[in-house]
């Protein structure tokens, strides 16, 4: 038996969800697949939310664990900048995706978990999507209209029209510990966002964090490529020393959760539709590379779909075709930047300190920097040329 649908979607991440949950609302039948038992059980993630998020999605405030009115950058001999920001809040993949689920599944979206996307493929009454139902070890089929793929840095589509060559050389391997302590950190710690910048042991640059959460901290870091298990832990335990020693160093550790995944942190996605089908979130590239950002827009990615699919009902390629279009006019140029920024920045770590140097010393720089494209002012874009044409003068003598 085939089943039929109008919006087929593949991961119930932020992308998927908010894409579930405005296009049901807009009246159209909508299904999820979600490869977890649980949704955001299995996500590996710092979880912070930039300066309102959850007003822009409509979120409820609940799931934020806490308020960080600072942003801390460290370059690459561990010395602090601090960055005025937002404030942003942080929370858990538990929490987000599973509150987000649960608003689309409110607005009549169906969500099946356990399900996990085995093949896709275009007939002559729309696009068949078959998966595996885990829990009875079935294969099952549905028919669909169009078709949204959010599954996350893990998609497999090396084989599809939406294949990448610079793809794999985006991956990162990550690892962060969830520490569970006796006593409360250094009060500054529940009010700050930190990034590290610095290199492994084998010249790799990491990228590292620690983000607040209401009862743990989480301490990771991530680097590019594959990395073997042992040394990927002893970098991260020396990692965890040296935050420890300066946030919480007459706690006691109670508890420590591991977690590893891949995550992305490379160039987006060249083509992000075909056909009826539309790629969104971490699985289309939407990462800023300069700091693993994500969430925003992986939730963003979704509300296009949603809004694409609404506006051409009778015509899924219109649709898709919609979307491409949106969605690359809204983040292609400023992720592209981002990663050529990191890229001049790793051949010479130097150059971290002088950048932060900068952002710490000018709020207007800072803020500029953090919003869209569209959302700056003509002031926005002289601050940022000014700072661009002083900081690429200073990096060249880095």
């Amino acid at each position: 038996m085939v089943e039929s649908t109008d919006f087929l979607i593949v991961g119930c991440g932020p992308a998927g969800a908010t894409a579930a949950r405005e296009a049901a609302r807009a009246g159209i039948a909508t299904i999820v697949l979600d490869k977890d038992a649980v949704v955001g059980e299995k996500r590996v993630c710092a979880a912070g939310l930039r300066p309102g998020f959850c007003a822009t999605f409509d979120l409820p405030r609940s799931l934020v664990h806490c308020d960080t009115p600072r942003l801390a950058l460290f370059d690459n001999d561990g010395r602090e900048h601090e960055i005025a920001f937002g404030p942003g809040h942080t929370t858990t993949r538990e929490e987000l995706d599973g509150t987000m689920a649960r608003l689309a599944m409110r607005e009549g979206a169906e969500i099946r978990t356990s399900a996990l996307m085995r093949d896709v493929r275009a007939d002559a009454a729309g696009t068949l999507v078959e998966y595996a139902d885990l829990r009875s070890g079935e294969r099952r089929t549905l028919r669909a209209n169009a078709v949204f793929l959010a599954q996350g840095a893990t998609a497999k589509l090396e084989r599809s029209s939406f294949a990448d060559p610079r793809w794999q050389h985006g991956l990162m391997t990550t690892l962060q510990h969830r520490l569970y302590l006796d006593r409360p950190a250094r009060p500054v710690t529940y009010q700050t966002l930190e990034l590290h910048y610095y290199r492994a042991r084998d010249g790799r640059q990491i990228v590292a964090w620690m983000f607040p959460k209401r009862d743990h901290l989480a301490i990771g870091l991530g680097l590019t490529g594959k990395m073997n298990g042992r040394a990927l832990r002893e970098e991260l335990d020396a990692f965890t020393e040296r935050v420890r020693a300066r946030l919480f160093a007459t706690s006691r550790v109670l508890r420590v959760k591991e977690e590893g995944h891949l995550l992305y942190g490379g160039w987006p996605r060249a083509r992000v539709a075909e056909g009826v089908h539309m790629l969104g979130g971490t699985a289309a590239g939407l990462v800023d590379a300069t700091n693993g950002e994500g969430i925003y827009e992986a939730a963003m990615s979704g509300r296009l779909a949603a809004d694409a699919i609404a506006t051409h009902r009778a015509s899924p390629h219109a649709a898709a075709a919609r979307y491409a279009r949106q969605l690359q006019a809204r983040f292609q140029r400023r992720l592209e930047h981002r990663v050529r920024l990191m890229r001049f920045l790793e051949d010479r770590p130097a150059r971290f300190e002088l950048l932060f140097e900068q952002l710490a010393r000018s709020r207007a720089f800072s803020d500029a920097l953090q919003r869209e494209e569209h959302e700056r002012t003509l002031r926005d874009k002289l601050v940022l040329y000014a700072n661009a044409a002083r900081f690429g003068v200073r990096a060249s003598f880095a």
